[in-house]
């Protein structure tokens, strides 16, 4: 069971609201699709972000995927350890595999973007 506390995109992206941050990870099934990954590139603190905008790339053996921001707002944190060792990404994509962390512009919300059930729902769906 994926955690119930963060919401989740149909692009395998997730969003946990911690006070005035979202934190911006990929789920587990991400990852597992993904396969053995090899390099991460995210965008510097200080970038604003639009929903729905690519704002990085994470690349495996057999893939290049974008990175979609689940909210808009600007980047006040990005996981830099990730980038020189991807083992925390690829071993604990909820915990210490964090990609951001966005302060949400006005107006932004999590409230349309999937729920655990929903997200495992759509996992299954497309198995």
């Amino acid at each position: 069971m994926r955690p119930t506390d963060r919401r989740y995109t149909e692009s395998h992206e997730w969003a946990l609201a911690e006070g005035d941050v979202v934190t911006i990870g990929i789920t587990d099934h991400a990852v597992e699709e993904l396969g053995e990954l090899v390099y991460l590139d995210l965008p510097e603190p200080g970038r604003t972000l639009a929903r729905g905008e690519a704002f990085g790339e994470v690349e495996s053996v057999k893939a290049v995927s974008d990175l979609m921001a689940p909210v808009g707002g600007e980047v006040v944190e990005v996981n830099q350890a990730l980038v020189d060792d991807l083992a925390g990404l690829q071993d604990a994509p909820f915990t210490d595999g964090w990609l951001i962390k966005v302060r949400p512009a006005a107006g932004e919300s999590l409230d349309d973007l999937l729920d655990a059930a929903a997200y495992d729902e759509l996992v299954r769906a497309s198995a």
